[in-house]
């Protein structure tokens, strides 16, 4: 058994129920600030350019967008989850790492505290995985059939 699928099983293994709620919580906070995102483009790409960061503002604001978008609904219904925040993770690290240190690492900046507790618990449900509660689970019941 490689790395991967005994980090999938001991994530598995050790997953209280009580996670799947606060799993769904966060895709359901992700998809809502996608939604923002795409109600004010021009603010994102406004943060995007305070950055200084030398890559197309315009596609990085719809990557940004459409993964918060799609990668939300994947990880409250529990689909792909690991391959969603895969794609959730290096804008999380950006937010927190480039993006909120133009305004500083002070108690007062909460964008950047929810962007860190948004980043920790990405990476907490990238171990863990999806839990009992959601589509990965069902399909990997006996007599289902994956669809990948």
């Amino acid at each position: 058994m490689n790395l991967i699928h005994r980090i999938e099983h001991w994530g598995d293994a050790h997953h209280p129920r009580w996670m799947d709620a606060v799993r769904i919580v966060l895709g359901v906070v992700i998809f809502a600030k996608g939604v923002s995102f795409i109600a004010d483009t021009d603010s994102v790409a406004r943060l995007l350019e305070n950055t200084h960061f030398q890559l197309s503002i315009w596609s990085a604001v719809h990557y940004i967008a459409f993964a918060h978008l799609v990668g939300g609904i994947f990880i409250a219904l529990g689909l792909v989850t690991r391959v969603a925040i895969a794609f959730q993770l290096p804008i999380l690290f950006g937010a927190v790492f480039f993006v909120n240190i133009t305004n500083g690492f002070s108690f007062l900046n909460s964008e950047f505290w929810f962007s860190l507790v948004v980043l920790l618990l990405l990476i907490v449900f990238f171990i863990v995985g999806s839990g009992r509660y959601s589509l990965d689970h069902e399909m990997r019941r006996p007599g289902n059939k994956r669809w990948f």
